[in-house]
């Protein structure tokens, strides 16, 4: 059965019903309430205001809206970088009082790599360091991640001499390396060309399957969203306010038909439609 995005639950909601997968699985963020402010020299800007989701395990849960909206304020605020204005983040039942191992974000920018480091060292260090391993096991650990994003031969490569596409995977290979509780992206493939961004995406559900780890996704493209995700919630324009929230699991790189561009006009009158804002 395909769900329709039209079947939604109200911006007043704290959720979505979950499916029976969902509700088999534990819940490990909650997001109540949540607003985020930022000061510029003029005035305090509310970047949020009452958004609240869940997040269950082996969930690939995607933020989606324009621009401006707070989505990736709202990822730093789950990573622990911001303290909400209001609300509270937890994982595990446990309130969100700071970075930590727990949560590993990959950000969009290529350069987040250290250039002095080989790829291998790159992807081992973050072990050894926060996850105490040894030098061997980090190895260990390191290169089997390097393996699953296909870039076991490259050990040994500095960060100038891979593509953009490149170090995002091990970007991506040192965040799965570390085995957080949710791993957190933040429009991760934004910057790259169309054909290594579908690459990207179908190597992260390949990797996601082979794992099924927590994931929580920030995008603006909406047909990235309903491919990466199985759940999205959507986000107003400034400032971001829960508009909707739907299932998308059936989606893949090979739904391009009518079905699919009809969601995906849904979700964008669902998105920029003016509707009276939750109180």
């Amino acid at each position: 059965m395909v769900a329709d995005p039209a079947v939604l639950y109200s911006p007043a909601a704290q959720s979505a019903a979950p499916s029976r997968e969902q509700r088999s699985s534990e819940k490990l963020l909650a997001v109540d309430n949540v607003s985020l402010e930022y000061r510029t020299r003029e005035r305090i800007v509310r970047a949020t205001h009452q958004v609240s989701f869940d997040v269950y395990g082996g969930d690939r849960f995607v933020l989606l809206g324009p621009s401006g909206c707070g989505k990736s304020t709202l990822l730093k605020a789950v990573a622990g970088f911001i303290e909400p204005s209001a609300g509270s983040i937890a994982l595990d039942g446990k309130p969100v009082r700071g970075p930590g191992a727990d949560r590993i974000v990959v950000f969009q920018e290529f350069d987040q790599l250290p250039p002095w480091k080989t790829v291998l060292q790159n992807v081992a260090f973050p072990l050894r360091v926060a996850r105490k391993l040894g030098r061997a096991e980090a190895r260990e650990r390191a290169l089997h991640y390097l393996d699953k994003v296909g870039l076991a031969q490259f050990a040994h490569a500095y960060p100038h001499t891979l593509s953009g596409g490149m170090k995002q995977r091990v970007a991506i290979a040192r965040a799965l390396a570390m085995q957080p509780r949710v791993l957190l992206m933040d429009e991760p493939f934004a910057a790259l060309d169309a054909l290594t961004r579908r690459r990207m995406q179908e190597e992260l559900l390949r990797l996601w399957d082979d794992a099924r780890f927590t994931l929580l996704f920030v995008t603006h493209s909406i047909e990235e969203a309903l491919i990466v995700g199985n759940r999205i919630l959507l986000l107003s324009p400034h400032p971001g306010r829960v508009r909707a929230e739907l299932n998308s699991h059936q989606y893949t790189h090979e739904s391009g038909g009518h079905e699919f561009q009809q969601s995906v006009a849904r979700i964008h009158r669902l998105l920029f439609e003016e509707t009276e804002p939750a109180r």
